[in-house]
C-alpha cells in the first residue's frame, strides 16, 4: 500500500518474517517519524528504492493511519501539502494517474486509446 499524506510519503507491505508487523518503508529520512513518532527504529539500507524502513505492529499502523483519515479537513488534497517537494511529486503522480481514466479530464485532448463519448 502507497500512502500520499500532506506530510510523508510511506509504502506499507506485509512483513514474511513477522505475520504480527508491517514494514514501513519511506524514501525520505523522518517520514516515518513524521507520521509514526520517534517509539520505533528507523533502519537506513542504502541503494534500496525505499532505504527507510520500520517494523511497526499492525495495530498501530492502523490505528495510525485511521486517525489521519478521521483528521482529514481539507477539501483538495494539493493543498493541504505544505513542503515544495513533496507537493511537485505529488502533482507528477496526479498527472500519471490520469492515464487510468477512460475519458479524458476536463479541458484536454483525449490521448489515444480513449474511449469518444
Amino acid at each position: 500500500m502507497r500512502l500520499l499524506l500532506s506530510n510523508a510519503f510511506l509504502s506499507i507491505v506485509s512483513n514474511a518474517a513477522d505475520p504480527a508487523t508491517l514494514i514501513v518503508r519511506a524514501h525520505r529520512a523522518r517520514d516515518i517519524e513524521t507520521v509514526f513518532g520517534n517509539g520505533f527504529e528507523v533502519v537506513t539500507l542504502p541503494g534500496r528504492i525505499y532505504p527507510f524502513r520500520a517494523f511497526i505492529p499492525r495495530r498501530v499502523v492502523a490505528d495510525t493511519i485511521a486517525v489521519q483519515l478521521f483528521h482529514i479537513n481539507y477539501g483538495k488534497f494539493k493543498d493541504s501539502v505544505a513542503d515544495a517537494t513533496l507537493y511537485d511529486v505529488y502533482a507528477r503522480v496526479c498527472d500519471v494517474m490520469a492515464d487510468l481514466q477512460d475519458v479524458a479530464t476536463r479541458g484536454s485532448v483525449p490521448r489515444n486509446g480513449f474511449r469518444s463519448l
